[in-house]
């Protein structure tokens, strides 16, 4: 080995060292998102009396009884929702969270319960899918075996490689939350959980705030929801908008977090 491929060996060791040494005093943060904050691009949600929701119950849509009993009504439900996303874009509060990751002093894990993927097309690169993901179908067998969906129709008939019809991946009222536990892994090691469009009535996901670890850093609310959960965490962020559960961009995720760390100036 010459001596210049040595330096160059030697540059690149010190490089991981140092993302390393970065990636270990990040602030770890968990964002654990619901549908107010897909509702400021235009998503409907199920409380909502108008929209894609306002003339179906979720008993007859949303619901594996649903699914057995008119196969054909669920899936052009999900169509329908699927198509009203891919019609969407991305919001402020979307972009304000990539800029949030994009941070050296922070690392930052997005949750969400919503079925979308408008954190994606915003440009986060690590989001856990609670409730499903309308843009995947999954087998009917097997829970995590998920297939990509082209454009925004399902055929009735299509079949998983396995055998098995196709469904929509999504996580049904009454169906266990398969990654629950991999979020609670990800809360488990958060400094601090900033809480953006939820009201924290569903469960089991609600119960992710309750999951920080003792002693981490607390931080006053930077803006209070009119009502807040019961026995809310002091570690946990909340954050509300022009509706009732969506994110304020008045003042940017810097300014809240740096409220909390002093951490130095935005990148």
């Amino acid at each position: 080995m010459n001596r210049r491929q040595e330096e160059s060996n030697r540059a690149c060791s010190d490089c991981r060292d140092a993302k390393e040494k970065n990636k270990r005093s990040a602030v770890k943060i968990v964002v654990f998102t619901g549908a107010g904050i897909s509702r400021e691009s235009g998503i409907a949600t199920s409380r909502d009396s108008d929209g894609l929701w306002a003339n179906y119950r979720i008993e007859d849509v949303c619901t594996p009884e649903a699914l057995a009993r008119n196969r054909e009504g669920v899936i052009d439900f999900y169509n329908m929702r699927r198509r009203e996303v891919l019609s969407k874009e991305p919001n402020a509060a979307h972009r304000a969270l990539v800029e949030l990751e994009r941070h050296p002093g922070f690392e930052v894990e997005v949750i969400t319960q919503n079925i979308d993927d408008l954190h994606e097309r915003a440009g986060s690169t690590r989001v856990t899918h609670l409730h499903g993901e309308v843009r995947k179908l999954r087998s009917s067998r097997d829970e995590l075996a998920t297939v990509p969906i082209e454009g925004w129709e399902q055929k009735y008939d299509t079949r998983h490689p396995d055998g098995s019809l196709l469904r929509p991946f999504v996580v049904f009222f009454g169906e266990s939350v398969p990654m629950l536990d991999r979020a609670v892994e990800i809360v488990q090691t958060a400094d601090m959980m900033i809480v953006v469009g939820t009201s924290l009535q569903v469960y089991p996901a609600a119960s992710l705030v309750h999951y920080l670890r003792p002693g981490a850093p607390a931080s006053e609310p930077f803006l209070r929801r009119r009502f807040d959960p019961p026995m809310l965490p002091p570690q946990v962020l909340s954050a509300r908008g022009r509706n009732r559960n969506s994110l304020h961009i008045a003042a940017s995720p810097f300014q809240i977090i740096r409220k909390s760390y002093r951490v130095g100036a935005e990148a």
